[in-house]
């Protein structure tokens, strides 16, 4: 029995059918291999679903804070920095840039706060992947555009500015 480890008896260890098979000690080799081999790509998927995760909560509490800001400022001027501040804060608050085109706001009536009058809000942002360089972005788009949009309707009992 050259070459086979002993167990506790002095005996060679016995696989089945009464074989005896050589006991090399990889078993740790092997579990470091594999537990590699599964834990960067689930370490990976929870990095990315937490990145969106965080966009879809930017986007959408930016677009409910923005949609009340808008019809509730006392006039168009007003409601449009109020609705972007919010969008900007909403998403810096989740470590998105709001950039130019991040809010877009639509009214159903002219002028916007018009009484009974609905606004419809819409707020994107684009989600680059984790460790996606810029340039492999620009030859094979891998990001996820994340968007929201909100409804709210100026009070009926607004008083008209003239």
């Amino acid at each position: 029995m050259r070459g086979v480890r002993a167990d506790a008896s002095g005996r060679g260890v016995r696989g089945r059918g009464g074989r005896v098979h050589p006991d090399e000690g990889s078993a740790l080799v092997e579990f470091v291999t594999l537990g590699v081999l599964v834990l960067l790509p689930v370490v990976y998927l929870v990095l990315t679903l937490g990145r969106i995760q965080a966009a879809s909560f930017a986007t959408d509490g930016g677009a409910r804070a923005a949609a009340r800001a808008f019809v509730a400022a006392p006039d168009e001027v007003t409601a449009s920095a109020s609705a972007g501040a919010a969008v900007r804060l909403a998403l810096l608050d989740q470590g998105f840039g709001a950039g130019p085109d991040a809010v877009a706001v639509e009214c159903s009536e002219q002028p916007c706060l018009t009484p009974g009058g609905r606004v419809v809000v819409r707020v994107s942002v684009d989600v680059v992947l984790p460790g996606v360089p810029a340039a492999l972005d620009a030859v094979v788009p891998t990001h996820v555009t994340i968007r929201s949009t909100q409804v709210a309707t100026v009070d009926a009992f607004r008083a008209v500015a003239p």
